[in-house]
């Protein structure tokens, strides 16, 4: 029997995904990633959905995050450990996979740390431009950490935000975006408390880390108008906002029985009314009615998202020959005997010049006595 065909897994590793971003450019990244998040919204009754799977510890929480329509099959692994800066390792840190449904077969196994950034960036543009007020051009970035120049970037080139209004409790996050985001055109102005940050904005993103239930943004802070982008309140016990912000705003969300769970909505009782986005992109439900709404996205990070992340990653890489194939699926003479790979061999294997010498003794000793 011949051996089947060789499964092969196209492989993406995170400078794979740092060379691609670099030939592609940040721009387009964001652009395209944004483009394929919405067509994937826009069929949001294709997928098979659940929230996410998480195991939580004292230090952080792992997580694993299942989709599948009728062709592909996808999972993302993540984690969210907030302390681990402090020993030089990222506080996110992912890899998915997307598959074949037919087969089961792994097509592509690829990071996700950097590209788990781009997605969250690129998703929160694809929620400003439903909900936020046309026009919009300052941002505040309250949170100055990993995530934070990817939202700067993906508000610049996709909404057209032009001053960026920065705060972080740590001054050297701060610091480090100023540095990253020098090149831009961006109006980049440090602030030294929330309140001031978001003074006029027409767009504020908390994106901070601590798993704690926080209250980043309180009622006196919001101001008619504004397009509140909540990001990281998203797991259990950790939130941003003060709960009233939530009742005096209409609230969007990814998977409402993920958010409910994971999002700052998780302070509201069940019956709190919010809309899920994909229906404000179908024309099903109705986003900003008038200039004066304050509107809230209440982002955890949905594995829909990812599913359309790796679609984008995997084209681009074909695109630009990038990555590598890899075998993750043994190759098989017999399909069914995977205990093949590892049965003693039949034959003794001659492994070594001491046993070859031996053995050529031993047929010399053989032919003298015959």
């Amino acid at each position: 029997m011949k051996p089947t065909p060789l499964a092969q897994t196209q492989f993406l590793s995170a400078q794979d995904v740092a060379t691609l971003v670099t030939r592609v450019g940040a721009a387009a990244t964001l652009s395209r990633m944004a483009d394929y998040i919405r067509e994937d919204f826009l069929r949001w009754q294709d997928f098979d959905k659940c929230a996410r799977v998480a195991s939580h510890s004292a230090g952080g929480v792992i997580e694993l995050m299942p989709i599948s329509d009728a062709k592909t099959y996808a999972f993302k692994y993540v984690n969210g450990h907030p302390k681990n800066t402090q020993v030089g390792l990222p506080t996110v840190m992912a890899f998915g996979v997307l598959a074949d449904v037919a087969t089961g077969v792994p097509e592509l196994l690829s990071e996700l740390t950097l590209t788990t950034a781009l997605r969250t960036a690129a998703m929160s543009a694809v929620a400003a431009r439903a909900l936020a007020r046309p026009n919009s051009k300052i941002l505040a970035l309250i949170g100055n950490g990993a995530q934070s120049e990817f939202q700067a970037l993906a508000f610049h080139h996709l909404l057209g935000i032009e001053e960026v209004r920065l705060f972080d409790t740590d001054p050297a996050a701060t610091e480090k975006l100023l540095s990253n985001l020098a090149h831009t055109a961006l109006r980049l102005i440090p602030c030294n408390s929330v309140a001031q940050a978001v003074r006029g904005a027409d767009i504020v993103t908390t994106v901070t880390a601590d798993k704690t239930n926080a209250t980043i943004l309180t009622p006196d802070l919001i101001e008619p108008g504004m397009h509140i982008n909540g990001v990281g309140g998203d797991c259990p016990g950790k939130t941003e906002l003060h709960a009233d912000v939530l009742r005096g705003a209409s609230v969007f969300v990814e998977y409402e029985p993920q958010t409910r769970i994971e999002g700052d909505l998780q302070h509201l009782p069940a019956d709190f009314a919010v809309t899920e986005l994909w229906q404000v992109l179908r024309g099903q439900a109705t986003g900003r009615t008038h200039d004066a709404q304050v509107t809230l996205f209440d982002s955890v990070g949905f594995a829909l998202e990812d599913y359309s992340a790796l679609r984008f990653m995997r084209d681009a890489a074909q695109e630009l020959g990038i990555g590598q194939l890899v075998s993750l699926i043994p190759e098989l003479a017999n399909p069914k005997d995977l205990f093949c790979l590892i049965r003693p061999s039949a034959k003794p294997v001659l492994r070594s010049a001491h046993t070859a010498a031996q053995a050529l003794a031993d047929l010399q000793e053989l032919a003298l006595a015959a």
